[in-house]
């Protein structure tokens, strides 16, 4: 049995639809991340799911109990979830101990399993201290610590880890996803952050405008994205124009300004000629092109060459646009210690196999490269 099921659920907010026949399962135990845009609906979903929204139209079901079907609706006090906003949105006057024991009767209040749950996001020895006394980072593990101490079935996180500073969201995040699985708890996090929800979710559904478009592993989403919009919101892609031609031997590739590429599922864009085609820049190897040697000899069947117009380092690794004939800027990812300079010729080597589309239209088809 699943923690959450959301069924074909409509919201809208007068004439305007904000969630348009949206379905997402959560398994127990798991944590699904629903990425998207702002804008996109996901706090709307999430207030859905929670009770503080009514649908229109639809099902939602907490551990196999029905709790609004777009005409009866669960108060959310009796829907055993647990909700943790982006603000903390923790009592000022009361300790973190009391904040902590808040949802619990009045009977539970003074129990050791409240001392647990601070224990448990590293807080033991908060208790009396007051919210102002705390970091952002310690008042969010106190909201976490409040929603679990309800032994919630389900805990909703509404971009709870936007507020805080780069160098504390990591460590932040890490205890709050160490809390949610230390109870068994199952958890639905909302995010704008691609890196935030392939890194830590179970399963990611990418939401756009009012409709999910893909759920699956982060590692599926990222390598298999179902359509040219999931690919470049899911990271760095290069999206480019490209038409099938014959393969040796038989079957079908794809060619684009970068060479000719073999697809990785041919059957996707069966009967097309005109190709939408996704490259990541990790995808990609690239080389220098010392003045008067021309491309390397082991490169020279495969390779573009191109300028190195822009260098994103990041310390492990280096973002490298390069402007190359007959497509405009890709880009390449390589190892830090790797790095070419601004200005620097260079050999671009595609690894296969790539993935593609049906162009649907010439716009799609003249696709340009997704920023990064």
């Amino acid at each position: 049995m699943n923690a959450l099921e959301v069924t074909d659920v409509w919201k809208s907010y007068g004439a305007t639809p904000v969630l348009r026949g949206v379905s997402l399962s959560v398994a127990d135990s798991s944590l699904t991340a629903i990425l998207g845009a702002s804008g996109a609906g996901k706090s709307t979903l999430l207030r859905v799911v929670a009770g503080f929204e009514a649908a229109d139209a639809g099902a939602v079901s907490l551990s196999g109990v029905l709790t609004d079907d777009g005409r009866r609706r669960v108060p959310p006090e009796r829907r055993r979830i647990g909700y943790v906003p982006q603000d903390g949105a923790l009592f000022p006057h009361l300790t973190v101990r009391a904040n902590a024991a808040f949802a619990l009767p009045r009977r539970e209040r003074g129990g050791g399993f409240v001392n647990e749950m601070l224990d448990l996001v590293g807080l033991a020895d908060f208790g009396r201290r007051y919210p102002h006394e705390l970091s952002g980072g310690q008042q969010q593990r106190v909201a976490i610590a409040r929603a679990l101490a309800s032994r919630p079935k389900l805990v909703l996180l509404d971009e709870p880890f936007a507020a805080l500073d780069a160098s504390l969201r990591s460590s932040v995040r890490a205890d709050v996803l160490g809390a949610l699985r230390a109870t068994d708890t199952a958890g639905v996090l909302v995010t704008h952050d691609q890196d935030e929800a392939l890194s830590c979710a179970d399963s990611v559904a990418v939401l756009h405008d009012g409709v999910i478009l893909q759920v699956g592993a982060p590692r599926s989403v990222y390598s298999t994205p179902a359509d040219p919009w999931t690919a470049a919101f899911l990271g760095t892609a290069n999206l480019l124009p490209g038409v099938t031609e014959p393969a040796t031997g038989g079957g079908v590739r794809v060619r684009t300004a970068l060479g000719g590429h073999v697809l990785r599922d041919p059957a996707q864009v069966a009967g097309a000629t005109r190709l939408s085609v996704l490259i990541r820049p990790e995808q990609m190897t690239l080389s220098r092109i010392e003045a008067g040697s021309g491309v390397p000899r082991q490169e020279s069947q495969d390779a573009v060459t191109g300028k190195v117009t822009d260098i994103r380092y990041h310390g492990h690794d280096v973002l490298v646009t390069v402007d190359v004939a007959g497509s405009g800027p890709v880009h390449a990812r390589v190892p830090g210690s790797e790095s070419p300079s601004s200005g620097d010729e260079v050999a671009l080597v595609v690894g296969d196999p790539v993935i593609a589309w049906p162009a649907a239209d010439r716009d799609e088809a003249e696709a340009s490269v997704a920023q990064p």
